[in-house]
């Protein structure tokens, strides 16, 4: 894969991260209380609330899998290992990547050489191209009298 390629993917690696490390942190993060002068929401009065009738168990319930504390205490220092791991390696492609010599005059002189070099070879190729646009006419032309020869042959009785 050329260098290119490669800071286009560590790129979209750094924006997964930061994406999912922030959705995490929503998803994950304790209640705050925004200012001491903004009220607290009220609670729900469970005996108000009607509730739906819930099925008789069939068996007894299985222990749900909840994250524990200490891992959303721990996940955002793996995230931010994972963020400073992946701009540390876009770091070192950005650095391996060539330097340009010679300036900015060199770099136009180089583009106008490239430039140059694409222009004759698309030259030939149209050549190229309108020779095949001919020899496919002839070709169908032959054919064309190769049908008609057959087409109006007499058939032996």
């Amino acid at each position: 894969m050329d260098i290119i390629s490669q800071l286009q993917e560590q790129v979209n690696l750094i924006a997964s991260l930061a994406f999912n490390t922030f959705g995490t942190l929503q998803r994950d993060a304790p209640p705050v209380r925004l200012s001491p002068n903004y009220p607290e929401p009220p609670k729900p009065n469970p005996s108000s609330a009607p509730q739906p009738p819930q099925p008789p168990p069939q068996q007894p319930p299985q222990e749900q899998q909840q994250p524990p504390q200490d891992d959303f205490a721990d996940e955002p220092r793996k995230a931010s290992i994972a963020l400073v791991k992946a701009a540390k390696q876009f770091d070192a492609l950005v650095n391996a990547l060539p330097l340009a010599e010679g300036g900015e005059e060199a770099q136009l002189k180089r583009i106008a050489e490239l430039q140059a070099e694409n222009d004759a070879i698309g030259q030939e190729l149209q050549r190229q191209l309108e020779a095949a646009d001919e020899e496919l006419k002839q070709v169908q032309e032959l054919f064309n009298q190769a049908s008609d020869n057959c087409l109006n042959m007499k058939k032996p009785y």
